[in-house]
């Protein structure tokens, strides 16, 4: 029975709204815009921070990254053509690290050299890494032909390469180049594999694989290209001795991460008179990304608050020029034995009809922007349940809070004031 009249008061509330459609529209309009806005806000806003977030897990959130960079006295003095710049890590720092960290699993050492190579008719200079198969397990890639790094490529020295994507491209190589020769520098190496590659930067992390075009064993890189680079300049040739251009260090597990990351800077901190080293922490990039998400979020959803507030004061604003225009009802309604009670609500079942309504058609066009944001400009957008069903629930709440001070209004008008009302 009960059920039976709230849904004839929710017709009837319909059926009002319905004698004026034009203003019932415009009125709708502000929650459409605000509530549309809730939803299209937050889902750019997720979707960019779900990518970046992204990024920074394929780093690795057990990782710790330490990387070679010329000191700042380095960077800043004139190359003469006899001098020879040494900076970065060293063998010795890995196996300190080894030996002095029991909470760490492995560490995985990255050498780059930069060497001409050609396959086929095609020659290129080519940026070529030696690292070992673990690092392949750190940050996993998808194999799109043949195989990865193994063990025995590093104890045999054996003539291997795995090339990138990117280097693929460059070198127009494709899946049936797999066990093709490659030229780098003056040796040769068969191609055994081709794996998906990860461009641009996580935070202020540049992605390990970033530009990086091929692998081959540490210990062939070692033999064949040696510790010192030597390139060409304006004022005669820049040499450069860097032994180890990169090492990752996997943390035993998540807890460990920052405390080995300050016992690793303060041992390299010893051991090297500049600071030709940086330490980067993804784990940290991790939180702070999220921080930033929840801060994002919240900026977002004041703007659309801002909205659901103008769309909330218009739809105040007509329901209390409505409660004006069927006084002379109140007062019948009234008139016959209608509760106040019974005033307030079929004046709040309205309110929230149109806004509930209008909260529909704005999660539509909250879902369609998005789409249009990814389909024209390319930006990754993600609609969540969570988004959707927190804008019902605002758009009930707009009609509640600013449907109550009309209806409220409604019921206290005075029968007989109401019936001599034209």
């Amino acid at each position: 029975m009960a059920r039976s009249k709230t849904a004839r008061n929710i017709l009837l509330g319909i059926e009002n709204l319905l004698l004026h459609k034009l203003r019932t529209f415009l009125t709708m309009l502000g929650v459409v815009f605000g509530v549309g806005s809730v939803v299209a806000m937050l889902s750019v806003g997720e979707g960019a921070s779900q990518e970046a977030l992204e990024q920074i897990r394929k780093i690795g959130s057990n990782n710790i990254i330490v990387t070679s960079i010329k000191a700042a006295e380095d960077a800043s003095s004139s190359a003469m053509q006899a001098n020879m710049s040494i900076y970065g890590l060293t063998y010795n720092d890995q196996i300190r690290i080894e030996e002095t960290f029991n909470r760490i699993r492995q560490t995985v050492p990255v050498k780059m050299v930069r060497q001409e190579c050609r396959l086929g008719e095609r020659a290129l200079e080519l940026r070529v890494v030696g690292t070992l198969p673990a690092w392949f397990e750190l940050l996993q890639r998808d194999v799109v032909a043949g195989r990865v790094l193994t063990d025995a490529d590093i104890a045999n020295l054996a003539g291997v390469v795995v090339l990138t994507e990117f280097g693929a491209r460059k070198l127009l190589a494709a899946e049936n180049t797999i066990g093709s020769t490659l030229r780098v520098g003056s040796s040769y190496f068969e191609i055994v594999g081709i794996v998906r590659s990860e461009g641009g930067l996580a935070g202020n992390i540049q992605m390990p694989d970033e530009q990086i075009d091929a692998y081959v064993p540490i210990t062939v890189a070692r033999e064949r290209f040696g510790d010192i680079a030597t390139t060409r300049s304006a004022g005669g040739y820049n040499r450069e001795m860097v032994q180890l251009h990169q090492l990752i260090v996997e943390a035993a597990s998540i807890d460990d991460v920052e405390s080995v990351a300050k016992g690793i800077e303060a041992m390299l901190a010893r051991f090297h008179k500049k600071e030709d080293y940086r330490i980067s922490i993804p784990l940290a990039l991790l939180r702070q990304a999220e921080a930033t998400k929840r801060t994002f979020n919240i900026v977002l959803g004041s703007i659309a608050a801002i909205s659901l507030l103008v769309g909330g004061i218009g739809i105040m604003n007509i329901m209390l020029a409505s409660v004006t225009e069927r006084t002379r009802e109140i007062g019948v309604r009234r008139a016959i034995g209608a509760k106040r009670r019974q005033i307030i609500s079929q004046f709040l079942i309205e309110t929230i009809v149109l806004s509930t309504v209008g909260g529909l058609i704005g999660i539509g066009l909250g879902m369609f922007i998005p789409w249009l944001i990814t389909y024209f400009a390319g930006m990754p957008t993600v609609v969540t349940l969570k988004s959707v069903l927190l804008s019902v629930g605002i758009s009930v709440a707009v009609g509640m809070v600013f449907g109550l001070y009309p209806a409220v209004r409604a019921a206290n008008v005075d029968p007989i004031v109401a019936l001599r009302h034209e």
